[in-house]
């Protein structure tokens, strides 16, 4: 797939022909120690930024990372020069705010930014790490551009969690959904509906869509971002994007009846089961039945076989 034009671009060529340069000229020790790029926070890090992205904390950036001891020590100072010697506009383009006193780069510490985002100053090393980490903020490590990291210390971060969850956290992680997306999920629905109680309904509904998206993920191998991002890249999926289209675009719409919902998930159940049965994870089995009071608790079963599994440590 073709990558859209996006800020990236331009705060790339900005870190090439202004930043660097300055930081070289001034700093060279310190910037041979130090991760420059674009990642972090924002749609851009994923080149979803558009028209309405532009409204609030857009513009030219550079992540820029130091060591705890380097940052401490040198860092006020790398910024102080960076204020006074970095130009208001660039190509027409005014330096936007960042996450610290200058505009257009944003200088942190390694361990905060990791510690901020995936809540460890280091790779995940055990499963227990691993199960740790909200899926959502591994794309803050692992989304948008390396330009410069001589030391490679920044990069072998996303190298590891770009290689993607251990197949026993992706296992756990599976039959957690599943059970949500089954006892929470299309139970919880049923159950509402025959209560006529339209705000847990609605509540629910909504939740139970989400497990059965993430769970698409988790068979794709690919990280789950936030909410606002999830559609776009739902549709990139290479194999569940394609399968589980129609019931994603189907069963929000308003004028979907809550009965017609109902019987998505329990498509979307089936979809995501025979998935299974396909990548060996739970074994071939006969078609369940929909009961009429509890909905279609196909994915329980699922949670019985993948978790045991588990090792005895996630289970």
């Amino acid at each position: 797939m073709h990558a859209r034009h996006s800020i990236i671009d331009e705060s790339h060529a900005f870190f090439d022909e202004v930043v660097l340069p300055l930081l070289q000229l001034h700093f060279a020790t310190e910037t041979n120690a130090m991760a420059a790029g674009f990642f972090g926070y924002g749609s851009e890090v994923l080149r979803l930024d558009d028209e309405y992205s532009t409204d609030h904390h857009f513009g030219l950036r550079v992540n820029a990372l130091l060591p705890e001891a380097v940052f401490a020590a040198r860092g006020a100072q790398i910024e102080d020069m960076l204020a006074q010697k970095l130009p208001q506009v660039w190509r027409g383009r005014e330096l936007r705010e960042g996450y610290t006193r200058t505009k257009g780069v944003a200088l942190q510490s390694l361990e905060y930014h990791l510690k901020s985002t995936i809540g460890l100053d280091h790779p995940p090393e055990t499963h227990g790490e691993w199960l740790s980490i909200p899926e959502e903020d591994i794309t803050h490590v692992v989304a948008g551009e390396v330009w410069h990291d001589p030391s490679g210390r920044f990069s072998s971060v996303r190298h590891a969690l770009s290689d993607y969850y251990p197949e026993a956290v992706r296992i756990r992680r599976l039959a957690h959904w599943c059970r949500y997306f089954s006892g929470m999920g299309v139970y919880a629905l049923k159950r509402a509906l025959l209560r006529d109680n339209m705000l847990y309904a609605s509540t629910t509904f909504a939740r139970s869509l989400r497990w059965g998206v993430q769970m698409a993920f988790l068979l794709d191998r690919t990280y789950c971002p936030y909410d606002k991002w999830m559609t776009e890249m739902f549709y990139r999926l290479p194999r569940m994007g394609a399968r589980l289209k129609h019931i994603v675009e189907e069963a929000p719409q308003l004028a979907t009846s809550w009965e017609r919902k109902l019987d998505l998930l329990h498509e979307m159940s089936d979809i995501l089961d025979a998935a299974m049965v396909e990548d060996g994870l739970i074994a071939p089995h006969p078609k369940y039945r929909v009961s009429p009071t509890s909905g279609y608790r196909l994915l329980e079963s699922a949670y019985a076989e993948l978790i045991k599994k588990c090792p005895a440590d996630i289970k």
